[in-house]
């Protein structure tokens, strides 16, 4: 069951059906099943708090996974913060909702098992997020 909280931040996308079955037909791209996914949109100072709190980091980050993936069953609770998005998206010069998007499936990536801490492995988590942003219906 993939669920969409808001705390102090709304839903991006302007359909939450719409995105619950992109982010089902990503995962199940990938040969994984759905399990509980929960993306809670947040404000910067909300997520500062996550990332003090948890990950002992002291700066602001437009996501965050906690990964609770059960073999090929993918769950977790994926924070974001829909300021940094806004910030990355004028950083970037992309639209805010491309950037929504890229944010909501990255973190779905790093449950199924992508990484981008080498330039390698950023260069195929970019290529991964670019095939799945292609498969999102256009309204």
């Amino acid at each position: 069951m993939i669920t969409f909280v808001e705390e102090g931040a709304k839903f991006p996308l302007k359909g939450k059906n719409i995105t619950k079955a992109w982010i089902k037909s990503v995962i199940h791209g990938y040969g994984k099943k759905v399990g509980d996914i929960t993306y809670i949109f947040c404000d910067d100072e909300y997520i500062l708090n996550i990332n003090s709190q948890y990950l002992q980091h002291d700066y602001y980050t437009d996501i965050i996974t906690f990964d609770y993936v059960d073999g090929d069953t993918i769950s977790g609770d994926l924070f974001i913060s829909l300021e940094t998005v806004t910030t990355n998206a004028e950083k970037f010069s992309q639209d805010f909702t491309t950037e929504a998007k890229r944010v909501i499936i990255h973190g779905v990536l790093h449950l199924i098992g992508l990484k981008d801490k080498t330039d390698s492995e950023q260069i195929a988590m970019r290529a991964a997020e670019d095939k799945a942003l292609s498969l999102y219906p256009s309204n």
